[in-house]
């Protein structure tokens, strides 16, 4: 069995258009975020369900507000991600059909080690009041600045302290750039940024970097699976589509979620729902 990286849409059309080698078993395309994905997940849990099930899945990793735009497009036949706000808009506009949040894990604050001591203050702070800290000392952050899910979590920080901070190439700096790149870039620059904890647990270029905020109720970070509706794109596999969101919110699927670590660490923890349609 194999777990397809799309790079493209090109690469996607030639891959549906049966261009690229078929192994005869039925196929979706899942637009997922950046996170699920570079944290090792897909390599782990995709190989069990199409063991149980012949169904080859193709992911398309990119940000969360471009995974929705290629479901809206009909180039994905389900979306897994992580911003509410659009996942409610991309129902409600009719893309998008059986929205099911069925794992969380949470976003971290981090920073350079250099500067915990001057932070350790505000450990009993709350989130906006550490933003604020940084906004005010003009400390430098790195942004995804990619309209992914932890981009729009990001700003929704800001907004917290009435702030919409744009890049100016002082302190707030965007990166148009996927998690492990802006991690990267703040342990070079001894910067702040905000990253998943699953990335953060996976990434290892991380010598002069601590968490400065974690554990917090706005760093909540639910992940939502949504198929795309067959009304508006009639060519996708709806049927397959939907066994896959029925497979991953199982008690069989959601048990797999639970049992996934990196370095001994779980990454993602499963939410039981009642199965509906």
């Amino acid at each position: 069995m194999r777990i397809y990286r799309v790079a493209s849409i090109l690469v996607f059309a030639l891959w549906s258009s049966g261009l690229v080698a078929d192994t005869g078993s039925a196929r979706i395309v899942l637009a997922s975020t950046t996170s699920a994905d570079n944290s090792g997940l897909y390599d782990y849990l995709l190989p069990k369900f199409t063991a149980e099930t012949g169904i080859e899945v193709a992911v398309i990793a990119v940000g969360t507000g471009q995974a929705i735009k290629i479901g809206e497009r009909g180039d994905a036949d389900v979306v897994i991600v992580h911003d509410p706000p659009s996942e409610q808009a991309f129902v409600e506009s009719g893309y998008g059909i059986g929205r099911h949040t069925f794992m969380y894990n949470d976003y971290v604050l981090v920073g350079p080690k250099q500067s915990l001591t001057k932070m350790r203050r505000y450990q009993n702070a709350s989130i906006a009041e550490v933003m604020e800290t940084i906004a005010t000392h003009r400390e430098i952050f790195i942004s995804r600045g990619d309209d992914s899910g932890t981009h729009k979590k990001e700003l929704s920080l800001w907004a917290l302290i009435g702030l919409s901070p744009h890049p100016r190439g002082d302190w707030y700096r965007e990166a148009g750039a996927g998690m492990g790149t802006v991690l990267n870039i703040a342990n070079e620059l001894l910067a702040y940024t905000l990253s998943d904890r699953a990335t953060w647990i996976s990434f290892n270029n991380r010598p002069d970097l601590t968490i400065i905020k974690e554990n917090v109720p706005p760093l909540h970070n639910p992940y939502s699976v949504i198929r795309v509706n067959p009304k508006k794109h009639p060519r996708i596999n709806h049927q397959a589509a939907r066994r896959f969101s029925d497979w991953i919110r199982s008690q069989t699927g959601l048990a797999w979620i639970a049992q996934f670590r990196v370095k001994g660490v779980q990454l993602f923890y499963p939410i039981y729902q009642k199965q509906s349609q």
